[in-house]
C-alpha cells in the first residue's frame, strides 16, 4: 500500500494544522501511525490508532493532538492545535500489514513549521 500525507504548512505558535494521510488501499485491518523528525534528532513516534481504535500518544502532545482515522476513505489523519516551536518537523504517517501491528508501509512526509 503507498500512503500519501499532506497538510503540512507554516503557522505561528498556538494555531493548528490537521494533517491527513491517504492509502492507496484499505486500512481497516491496519494499524496506523503518526512519526515525526525535527532536524538533528530521531523520528519519534506522535501517534497511533490501532485498526480497533485504540488510541496512544506520546506525553508531549497529549491534550494538543488527535489521531483519526476514516476507514471508508481510508486516510488517517493528525489534528494538531496549539501548536508550539517544538512541534516543528517532518511528520510522516506509516501503516502496518493486515492485522500487523508493525509498521511496513510509510508516507514521503509532510513538513510542519511553527513559528514563535
Amino acid at each position: 500500500v503507498q500512503l500519501q500525507a499532506s497538510g503540512g504548512g507554516l503557522v505561528q505558535a498556538g494555531e493548528s494544522l490537521r494533517l491527513s494521510c491517504v492509502a492507496s488501499g484499505s486500512i481497516s485491518r491496519r494499524d496506523l501511525g503518526w512519526y515525526r523528525q525535527a532536524p538533528g534528532l530521531q523520528r519519534e513516534s506522535v501517534a497511533s490508532i490501532t485498526r480497533g481504535g485504540s488510541t496512544n500518544y506520546v506525553d508531549s502532545v497529549k491534550g494538543r493532538f488527535t489521531i483519526s482515522r476514516d476507514d471508508a476513505k481510508n486516510t488517517v489523519y493528525l489534528q494538531m492545535s496549539s501548536l508550539k516551536p517544538e512541534d516543528t518537523a517532518v511528520y510522516y504517517c506509516a501503516a502496518s500489514r493486515m492485522f500487523d501491528s508493525r509498521y511496513t508501509y510509510w508516507g514521503q512526509g509532510t513538513k510542519v513549521t511553527v513559528s514563535s
